[in-house]
């Protein structure tokens, strides 16, 4: 269906767990009519949280993606999860997202998760605006929540509205673009608003934060700035303008408030969305490289949000189906249509589009017509081997995008079917569970035998398991979560290997010579090629890079991944007619094994742990039994601060220490404390962890 551009809205609502992002959605639904009914989260009836999982435990595990209509705009709108394990979910969502919706409660403020994903839409360069929740709570302070979002998050909110009220007294709120209160209809279940004067005893407050926003918007342009130096007021239209252009460069966050339970401030949300939030054409044309790196020497590839580009796409979400995997695809250029070629770079293997959808949570419905034009979201039907983060294009004008960077897997455990005649089915279900899920990763233990499952926490792996037995109806035994840890290089090593051999009458040979360092750059492992060129044939150096690359991916001395390690292939002997791809992958292997145990003989493997951030927030009376406990578990305090009447302690402590803090926390607190936890880095175990491993 071909709509104008400009008036196309792709966001994000994101926030921490809690913070009321469903309930914030479904307000949005049912005022831009996309509902007829309102949700509840509580009931388990919300739009965006369709699945079993989601209703039952109150929170959102998958990212739906929704379409509305708001006026003259129309908004493809993805509801993110908020908690931790399900962090995947918001990294992909924002990495195809144009604008967000950051969504704050009023009574927490700015917790653990509200940062991460401030930092992972700084990292994508998301434009944003703010929408302080749940005023109408015990404990609410606009304006402390303000002030964190400034100072906790390095943002520059500015206030647009004000709450009349706050708590029990909650009752509206005030515009102070327009000076005027506005009034919810809980009657009609917020449908209805209206405007009225501000009262008198909230007007001396409405005027100086009126003061605040149009200084900041003066600032943004000198005509204007000259204009209100002599007047002391800004058009609406110039405030709208220049808020909307400041939003899109990411210099300020409008800010808004309400109550979405109470129905109160969502429209203006809606409002602010169409106003400052970027169409796709306000965005930078997006970039890649040409797929054959003899042409990526002339730069980077780019595409302009239009349809007489070449198309593009990027896979960002893969939802499996009885019958074909659906693959969510946002459309950066030219035109995709159903029944064509497209050629997955990647792979370089063409993929066949049988039917473009438009997705509505967990409804499809068919496009008017059966084509996608730049800066739309699609679903598609058809790719066979295509994963997240993969680049769909013209196969005349192939373009690889930047992909999706997800984090490193935290904790894992082992499953088994119950009976043999499950095996194959639990092979087939772990791939199409890694398919759908970038966090999640599934493997043969050499030692044990067993597949060990491995993801993003204890929530994360329990909602996998019962996603096995229930969606593809395979029972599975579950063995105790345990950490996945990382191994690591505390000083040098260098190894020989060398493979001579006759096979079949014919002499095969191959030495190898790497060396093994610590390193500390962004990858987990680094590699080098130190052989001078024309040392090796072509062919053969490729093969070489290639299988020193295999070697590592096949772990350590303990069998767990490499991390901050640098890998050099500093010398390697050939002879003509003798060395060939087997002999160099074998040599290149027993070169690999040979620097690991050199490490081991001297003491230099570092056993490296994930370590958590973690902000548990208590009252004031269970400080000390919170901080006792962490104690114990090896954390390292690294901030504290009242936050009203509740303790805020910020912690880094290692993942090991954590299992069924759940409870403990609880215990400790009457039930009063709560906490977050998200992966922070891995450093490396004490030596008695190690000792323990090695035996």
């Amino acid at each position: 269906m071909s709509r104008a551009i400009e008036k196309l809205r792709n966001i994000g609502i994101v926030a921490h767990i809690d913070a009321g992002k469903t309930t914030t959605t479904e307000r949005i639904l049912f005022y831009s009519g996309a509902s007829h009914r309102l949700g509840s989260v509580d009931e388990g009836t919300t739009v965006t949280d369709y699945d079993s999982e989601e209703a039952d435990r109150g929170i959102t595990i998958y990212s739906a993606a929704v379409q509305c209509q708001w006026k003259d705009v129309t908004i493809n709108l993805i509801d993110t999860p908020g908690h931790v394990d399900f962090t995947a979910e918001v990294e992909r969502s924002l990495r195809v997202l144009d604008g967000a919706v950051v969504v704050f409660s009023a009574v927490e403020g700015v917790e653990a998760q509200s940062e991460t994903v401030w930092r992972q839409a700084d990292r994508y360069r998301v434009p944003r605006i703010c929408f302080i929740n749940k005023l109408d709570r015990i404990g609410a302070d606009f304006e402390r929540t303000l002030g964190e979002i400034e100072n906790r998050l390095q943002a520059n909110p500015i206030a647009l509205q004000l709450p009349i009220g706050a708590s029990d007294d909650f009752e509206g709120i005030i515009d102070l673009v327009e000076m005027k209160a506005l009034y919810w209809d809980p009657e009609s279940e917020g449908s209805k608003f209206e405007p009225r004067e501000i009262p008198e005893e909230h007007l001396e407050a409405a005027e100086e934060w009126r003061g605040k926003l149009l200084e900041a918007v003066a600032l943004l342009d000198d005509d204007v700035l000259q204009t209100y130096m002599e007047t002391e007021t800004i058009p609406s239209e110039d405030i709208h303008r220049l808020l909307r252009k400041a939003t899109i460069a990411g210099t300020l966050q409008p800010t808004f408030c309400g109550s979405a339970l109470d129905y109160i401030g969502v429209q203006p949300v809606l409002d602010a969305v169409a106003e400052y939030l970027p169409s796709p054409l306000d965005v930078p044309p997006v970039q890649g490289l040409h797929p054959n790196p003899k042409k990526q020497a002339k730069g980077p590839e780019t595409r302009k949000p239009s349809t007489d580009e070449p198309f593009c796409g990027l896979i960002f979400k893969i939802q499996s189906d009885a019958h074909a995997d659906l693959y969510f695809c946002r459309v950066y250029s030219g035109v995709l249509k159903s029944g064509t070629r497209v050629l997955n770079p990647r792979t370089n293997k063409k993929e066949l589009i049988n039917q473009l959808w438009h997705i509505q949570a967990d409804r499809r419905e068919k496009l008017e017509s059966d084509e996608i034009e730049a800066g739309d979201i699609v679903g598609v039907i058809g790719p066979k081997e295509a994963a997240t983060g993969d680049t769909l294009c013209d196969q005349g004008k192939p373009i690889i995008l930047e992909s999706i960077t997800f984090p490193e897997t935290v904790i894992s455990m082992a499953v088994e079917p119950e009976s043999n005649a499950d095996r194959k089915k639990l092979t087939d279900t772990l791939t199409k569970l890694g398919r759908q899920d970038p966090t999640f990763r599934a493997n043969i233990s050499e030692e044990t035998g067993q597949t060990i499952i491995s993801g993003m926490g204890e929530l994360h792996l329990e909602v996998l398991k019962n996603r096995m037995l229930r969606d593809f109806n395979l029972n599975v035994k579950v063995h105790k979560p345990r950490v996945s840890y990382r191994e690591s290089l505390s000083a040098p090593v260098q190894g020989r290997g060398q493979f001579d051999r006759q096979m079949a009458g014919e002499a095969h040979f191959a030495a190898v010579t790497v060396r093994m360092e610590p390193f500390n750059g962004e990858a987990p492992v680094a590699f080098k090629n130190e052989i001078k060129p024309g040392k090796l044939p072509g062919e053969l150096e490729a093969a070489l890079l290639e299988a020193v690359k295999d070697q590592v991916d096949g772990g350590g001395i303990l069998g767990y991944p490499l991390m901050k390690v640098q890998l050099t292939i500093t010398d390697v002997e050939y002879r003509e007619g003798e060395t060939n791809e087997a002999a160099i992958r074998a040599a290149a292997a027993q070169a690999i094994r040979e620097c690991l145990n050199q490490a081991e003989d001297k003491g230099s493997i570092a056993l490296l742990e994930p370590v958590m951030k973690l902000e548990v927030v208590t009252p004031d009376e269970f400080v000390g039994n919170i901080q006792g406990d962490l104690n114990k578990r090896r954390a390292i305090i690294t901030h504290s601060e009242l936050r009203g009447n509740l303790h805020v302690l910020e912690a880094e402590v290692p993942l090991s220490q954590m299992f069924g803090y759940s409870n403990d926390s609880r215990s400790l607190s009457q039930g009063r404390a709560s906490y977050s936890m998200e992966p922070l880095k891995y450093a490396e175990a004490p030596p008695d962890v190690l000792k323990t491993m090695l035996g």
